[in-house]
């Protein structure tokens, strides 16, 4: 008889021979079958108002404009072998935009097999993050049963129960379900719980040949987001509390917790190997952008880094804002960007209050190592999973996000788990069930009314610009967006209007950023919709004073200049100004014909004609087919009394236009 069979035998004696403990639960609180049911059916059904959702945010840079991606199966070779960000952005050295760099093609491959599979499908990527997570929670239950063996089976039930309930209902995971790039997190956390499952299994059953599938299954995962790797930490920890039944640290138990976990560590030195062969390894040089460093701060119109003070006191700041989203997730945002989140120092109230309130964890963790190992575990998966993306120990290119809690709230549900079947245990079964279903319900209906904020870039932007009000990043993007909906406005008046608005979001932007490049550019374009030219060009200037070679406030302006220059020129009458403008454009763009053609007009206007006749020939010879530049070209030549080329140049607009004086008297 095999040990397999032997170990399976002893469990049914003993499932046999003790009999169960007598409980007043109702049985279908601990059915684990419904259990299963249930959390998945409410991991969906949050979720299902995000299937019609199009792409939003980050989408664009993972998979609908990135050009691995957009291949299918041929863009995986590329998608393994370059920075998360080459094929968004097509040139190298785009991973130094955030400290660190980003490596993680799993989710990518990911990407370019739905693509191949699905196409350009929106609706079925989404589907496929609703499914994860669906079977993320179900694993998480699995995962609690296995963890809480050793507890009563009635109660190992209920923690595990309520445990994940918390967690999927949890709204603060909107910004990682609801929008597509967030598979990323949802695979991590996915692949470091599997890993540990299996690890604790191996554990058990005293088999270090059970590690080879959690090594394998680790070894993968980390390459969807480093942050895979703090579970390092946390599976020797779990390993040591949930491991076997005697309790206390003894030497050889931690001996034997770490020989497990060595596996692991030797699944992640190929990834460490790779992603530093392929984005350089360590940290990249010093950030000085403000969208990707935010503890920068502006001394005499330079931005210099933050005092040590400063910068752990705003971090300590964000870290008691993020146990608040976990206890009363309201407000939620996308955008967390200079200065939604305000310098803080050790003074503030805020920061002192976070101080105690992580003080308080420590020592919770600490006291409840022996009685309530399962708050002290949860307290440490919060603190080492949150730690790689706190800032602490090296920036991630933003103060906070709400993605940052996906993997830290397993943590926060355990703890708040395993309070709420603590209130059972001293018969309060009903207020232990009504607090449940208070939070389940307050958690589903913000999680519910969240999604939609997620549909597109468009309705996000527009909708987190009234919660992040100083955030330079969000503000920018409204701006862009009421821009583009200006674009596409058939009427004068409704372009205006929303180049109006756009210019209230815009000013904003650079006064939180003043070195915010991409901000003066849309602020120049929004000026242009209101032919507020003066404006527009001040803040073209501006951007190329951030950035000398900028191309795109380069071109605007010149176009600028132009329009500027024919507006002076026809509507206000005024050539003199219009061929100051237009001189300005010539310089930028010296062969765009259209400001060599109007150049010559206003010269010709303005009765200059000698200066008009050279810039309208220069014209012509660019546009050989243009009948209206003909007819001022013969024109200019009356004017000038050359009645031999003012002829010539009638003919030459007649045989391209027969119609063409009749036009020109008709207006139009």
């Amino acid at each position: 008889m095999t040990k397999k069979k032997q170990r399976k035998i002893h469990k049914k004696t003993v499932s046999a021979s003790t009999p169960r403990p007598q409980t007043h639960l109702p049985n279908w609180l601990i059915n684990s079958r419904l259990h299963y049911i249930l959390i998945g059916i409410l991991a969906f059904v949050l979720y299902a108002n995000t299937l019609g959702h199009e792409y939003c945010q980050d989408d664009a840079i993972v998979i609908k404009e990135n050009m691995y991606t957009t291949q299918g199966i041929k863009g995986i070779p590329g998608i393994l072998t370059k920075d998360t960000f080459f094929g968004f952005f097509k040139e190298e050295g785009k991973a130094a935009l955030v400290h660190g760099g980003r490596y993680r093609p799993l989710t990518l491959v990911m990407f370019a097999l739905e693509w191949q599979l699905f196409g350009d499908n929106p609706f079925m990527f989404h589907l496929i993050n609703v499914l994860l997570y669906v079977l993320l929670g179900l694993l998480l239950y699995k995962l609690m049963r296995l963890l809480l063996v050793y507890y009563p089976e009635h109660q190992a039930k209920l923690i595990a129960f309520f445990t994940t309930l918390i967690f999927v209902a949890h709204p603060v995971h909107t910004e990682v379900v609801a929008n597509i790039k967030g598979a990323d997190e949802i695979v991590a956390l996915l692949g470091s719980l599997a890993t540990l499952y299996f690890t604790l299994k191996a554990y058990r059953s005293g088999q270090m040949g059970g590690m080879v599938v959690p090594a394998l299954i680790f070894g993968i995962t980390i390459f969807a987001k480093e942050n895979t790797i703090t579970f390092l930490a946390i599976i020797p920890v779990a390993l040591l509390l949930f491991g076997q039944k005697e309790k206390g640290l003894a030497r050889d138990k931690i001996s034997k917790a770490l020989t497990y976990t060595a596996p692991l560590l030797g699944a992640v030195l190929p990834f460490l190997v790779i992603r530093s062969r392929i984005i350089g390894g360590g940290a990249t040089g010093k950030v000085l952008e403000l969208m990707n460093n935010p503890f920068l701060k502006v001394v005499n119109n330079k931005y210099v880094d933050f005092s040590f003070g400063e910068k752990f006191s705003t971090i300590f700041y964000t870290l008691g804002e993020y146990v608040r989203l976990l206890i009363f997730p309201q407000p939620l945002t996308s955008d967390y960007y200079p200065h939604h989140v305000s310098l803080m120092h050790f003074g503030d109230w805020q920061v002192i209050l976070s101080m105690i309130l992580y003080l308080g964890l420590f020592y919770l963790a600490i006291k409840s190592l022996r009685q309530k190992p399962l708050i002290s575990f949860g307290i440490f998966i919060y603190f080492a999973s949150l730690s790689i993306v706190s800032n602490f120990l090296f920036p991630v290119g933003t103060f906070m996000a709400e993605r940052f809690l996906f993997m830290p709230s397993v943590g926060f549900s355990m703890v708040i788990g395993v309070l709420l079947v603590g209130l059972i245990k001293k018969d309060n079964f009903s207020a232990s069930v009504g607090l449940l279903a208070v939070i389940l319900l307050l958690f589903s209906i913000k999680t519910i009314t969240r999604n939609p904020a997620w549909k597109n870039d468009e309705t996000l932007f527009l909708t987190d610009v009234k919660i992040s009000k100083k955030s330079a990043k969000i503000q920018n993007a409204a701006g862009g967006t009421l821009l583009a909906q200006a674009g596409k406005a058939k009427d004068k008046s409704t372009q205006q209007a929303k180049a109006k608005e756009a210019i209230k979001h815009l000013n904003i932007a650079v006064k939180e950023h003043p070195n915010y490049k991409n901000a003066w550019l849309l602020l120049g374009n929004a000026y242009n919709y209101l032919e507020q030219y003066d404006q527009s060009i001040n803040a073209y200037q501006n951007a190329l004073r951030i950035a000398p070679g900028y191309k795109d406030a380069l071109k605007n302006l010149a176009v600028t200049y132009r329009q500027a220059g024919q507006y002076f020129g026809e509507k206000k009458g005024n050539p003199q100004k219009a061929i100051t403008y237009l001189k300005e454009a010539e310089k930028l763009s010296p062969n765009d014909p259209e400001v060599i053609r109007l150049i010559g007009i206003a010269y010709a206007v303005s009765g200059q004609i000698n200066q008009a006749l050279p810039y309208l020939e220069k014209a012509f010879a660019a546009t050989p087919n243009n009948a209206n530049l003909a007819l001022d070209l013969s024109m200019a030549y009356g004017q000038a009394g050359n009645i031999e080329k003012a002829t010539y140049y009638q003919k030459k607009a007649l045989d391209i236009d027969p119609d063409i004086i009749k036009k020109r008297q008709g207006g139009q």
